[in-house]
């Protein structure tokens, strides 16, 4: 019998045999025959169940909140980390923050085209219940296409771009399990595993999104089930499992990926309009479907410590009473790691009060002598700033942040703790927690891949590309698509931007100042998502526009509450060699017919 073995892209790249004894790795933790894993219902099922184990359970990571730290959004504390020294122009092969990811999601592919593999998924019967067993089968049968088209987004959205022969380049495309072991060493030595370009992954994807929709219930919930037997399989159950609007979400991110400057010269206007579509087609599911039996409230703010949060459209499974993020944002005098800050340039991001940028509203006159003073309440939700005092704990613990240089106790230097920027990261930390009670409350976290502001924001700007702020699509235009952020609960449960005259002002403003302006409330929305970096690149097309200086505050303490702040103080200079990630060198070494990005000419 033969034995069954994972072919791991990169870990070990599948062709590099000759200088790695352990590229055949045991799947899933013991020898088994593969004829075993292809006829036993439980391991068939674990082939799909696993891959939803490679992906991230929280935003403490190189394609989380980190990857936030290669953006004018934050910096990271220690000096020899990998992603600043990404930031920095000074990575090496050996240092490469992102291989990891590529032998990941071929990980996952390698998992799904075994299950796929001459119908082997669909031909196994899993349950003695004929009824059920359909269902099973062909819901497993979806989720396996629905998979390949996530890992195959992840893949273009990270390593796609131009490579060094001029072309637009996304991922080698493998439809089929690569049996290395039944190949002569002479056929190892003549294989060739070839970037696709661009457009034929994006067309793989959403061939992979559109098959899985024919498989898959548009969503788990149990509402959607008409006979009760049959949420034995369907339903609720299968919450954080890949559903039929979680592939419309995936086809729109790649769109809006697709059109944009960077990855569409040719200003191809159909796929703005596409991307609008199918984020259109999301936010109608949410707010007509999914809001039944107290369901989806837009109004809501977004509670980050529940994994069942309706915002959610895709999640990753959860880590329950886990601290870790507490634990990376809080500075060392709360017994936290801050290991990254906020940068100037994101809390000038956020406006006044009523909705106006800094400095430009009728109403809040900016003072630099109190600059955290009637901003807009999204802020507060965000940042910690320099006399923040928030209530910890079970017992409402008091932690007032200090950051001035002359005795603050969380001001940069201080501690190897304490970030550079004097800005400390709320976003994801939940205040109840405190390390010094004898009883430690920690909640939930996990990572909300897709979620309903993700597509709100999408729409917006695609439609606003098709024909600016007012122009409708689908019974709605970008502008009103931006409202619905802007006024809605913060974070903290407070209430957003009601009054919004600022929104009907850029809105008459024309198409590129509107785009400016979405281009705004992204970055607002999802800061520390680990979506800026690719928002960054996408939106530019030459390096001068990353490769900027990047600006925390020094803060002076002059008498009790009396401070001065000068907001000029260069934490970082970024120093960017390509806008793109590099092909992992490993790989480039090992798989022959790869072509590398632009950029990273010595790692080829």
């Amino acid at each position: 019998m033969k034995t069954l073995y994972r072919i791991l892209f990169g870990t070990c790249s599948a062709l590099a045999i000759l200088s790695c004894s352990d590229f055949l790795e045991p799947y899933p933790s013991a020898i088994r025959s593969e004829d075993y894993i292809l006829s036993n219902p439980t391991t068939m099922q674990g082939l799909i169940g696993q891959c939803y184990e490679y992906m991230s359970k929280n935003y403490n990571n190189n394609e989380g909140a980190y990857l936030d730290c290669a953006t004018d959004n934050a910096v990271r504390t220690s000096t020899t980390d990998v992603i600043r020294r990404f930031a920095t122009g000074i990575t090496s092969p050996t240092n490469d923050p992102f291989a990891e990811y590529w032998e990941r999601d071929y990980e996952g592919i390698y998992n799904v085209n075994l299950f796929l593999k001459d119908n082997h998924g669909l031909n196994m019967d899993y349950m003695l219940d004929d009824r059920l067993n359909e269902l099973l089968k062909k819901r497993l049968w979806g989720e396996a296409y629905a998979l390949r088209a996530w890992f195959q987004w992840d893949l273009l959205q990270k390593f796609g771009g131009r490579g060094t022969d001029g072309r637009l380049l996304g991922y080698p495309i493998l439809l089929e399990p690569v049996r290395i072991w039944e190949m002569s060493p002479e056929e190892i030595q003549n294989i060739t595993f070839e970037r696709n370009t661009y457009e034929e992954c994006v067309k793989q994807i959403v061939a992979d999104c559109d098959s899985a929709y024919k498989y898959l219930p548009i969503a788990h919930r149990d509402f959607l089930v008409e006979n009760p037997d049959d949420l034995k399989v369907l339903g609720s159950l299968n919450w954080g499992r890949m559903d039929g609007i979680t592939t419309v979400a995936i086809k729109a991110l790649t769109y809006l990926t697709w059109a944009s400057p960077r990855f569409n010269p040719e200003g191809d206007m159909e796929r703005w309009e596409l991307a609008a579509k199918y984020a259109k087609e999301v936010i109608d599911f949410k707010m007509t479907v999914d809001n039944v039996s107290g369901g989806f409230d837009m109004k809501k703010g977004v509670d980050w410590f529940d994994p069942n949060n309706p915002e959610i459209i895709f999640a990753s499974r959860y880590q329950s009473s886990n601290d870790s993020m507490e634990k990376a944002f809080m500075p060392g005098g709360f017994q936290g790691d801050g290991t990254m800050g906020a940068t100037q340039e994101l809390v000038d991001a956020f406006g006044m009060a009523d909705g106006y940028p800094v400095g430009e509203s009728p109403v809040y006159e900016y003072d630099p002598a109190n600059p955290y003073e009637n901003r807009d309440p999204r802020f507060y939700s965000v940042i910690f700033y320099n006399g923040r005092t928030v209530t910890t704990g079970a017992t409402n613990i008091p932690y007032t942040f200090q950051m001035w240089s002359n005795g603050g106790k969380d001001a940069a230097g201080v501690s190897s703790k304490n970030v550079w920027t004097n800005y400390y990261i709320k976003k994801f930390v939940y205040e109840g927690l405190n390390w010094s009670e004898s009883s430690v409350n920690k909640m939930p976290h996990c990572k909300f891949f897709i979620r309903w502001a993700h597509m709100v924001l999408a729409f917006a700007e695609a439609a606003n590309q098709v024909g600016g702020p007012n122009h409708q699509i689908d019974g709605l235009s970008a502008k009103e698509a931006i409202s619905w952020l802007r006024s809605r609960n913060t974070y903290d449960g407070d209430e957003g931007i009601v009054d919004d005259p600022y929104l009907e002002e850029i809105s008459l403003a024309g198409k590129e100042a509107f785009d400016k302006f979405i281009r705004n409330e992204r970055r607002i929305e999802t800061c520390f998502e680990g979506n800026r970096f690719f928002d960054l690149r996408r939106w530019t097309t030459t390096l001068g526009e990353l490769n900027r200086e990047v600006h925390g505050v020094a803060i002076t303490r002059n008498a009790a509450d009396d401070y001065t702040y000068d907001f000029g103080h260069v934490v970082e200079n970024r120093s960017f060699t390509s806008a793109y990630w590099p092909i992992p060198y490993k790989e480039m070494l090992s798989v022959n017919g790869l072509i590398q990005n632009e950029g990273w000419e010595s790692w080829q």
